[in-house]
């Protein structure tokens, strides 16, 4: 298996936000399996709560900041299949969304975390999420409500290429 991430670090938000997007290429391809997410905070002390979802979205899709996969085992002679782009299309990745886009956004996996601890997703088989190739659909990890303070925040996602 062939796996990767998609890292956002210490960036500022832009209110509710996508911190991390990718959408499977086109069939026939790679389906994209989700096998970790996190979020955590740098900014300063106070204890707050935040909430967290991961969502799916049709387009019109995030704007986002291209950002290309890294790979989770450097001796992989292989690039992702997925590559960094601004506009989520199919096939591509990016971080820290700048507009959220018209697509509707259906919750898949939504929590609430204290922003003192962070925030980790790791799921077990039977909850692991497989968004097939040629989905309509690209995969976001998203704050519903703004953040306060919007800067100092870290998150992403681990994906294998199934």
């Amino acid at each position: 298996m062939r796996e990767f991430s998609i890292n956002a670090d210490n960036v500022t938000v832009a209110g509710t936000t996508t911190l991390a997007f990718i959408n499977p290429p086109a069939a026939p391809s790679i389906n994209i399996q989700i096998l970790r997410a996190w979020s955590s905070f740098s900014a300063n002390a106070t204890s707050a709560q935040q909430r967290i979802q991961i969502v799916s979205q049709v387009t019109a899709f995030p704007t986002l900041t291209s950002y290309t996969p890294r790979k989770k085992k450097p001796a992989d002679p292989n690039a992702s299949v997925i590559t960094g782009n601004t506009t989520g299309a199919a096939g591509t990745c990016g971080i820290n969304a700048s507009s959220e886009g018209a697509g509707t956004k259906t919750v898949e996996y939504p929590d609430v975390f204290n922003v003192l601890n962070g925030w980790l997703f790791v799921p077990t088989p039977p909850e692991y999420m497989i968004w097939p190739a040629g989905s309509s659909s690209g995969l976001g990890l998203y704050f519903p409500t703004a953040p306060n303070p919007t800067n100092g925040w870290t998150g992403g996602m681990v994906y294998a290429e199934v």
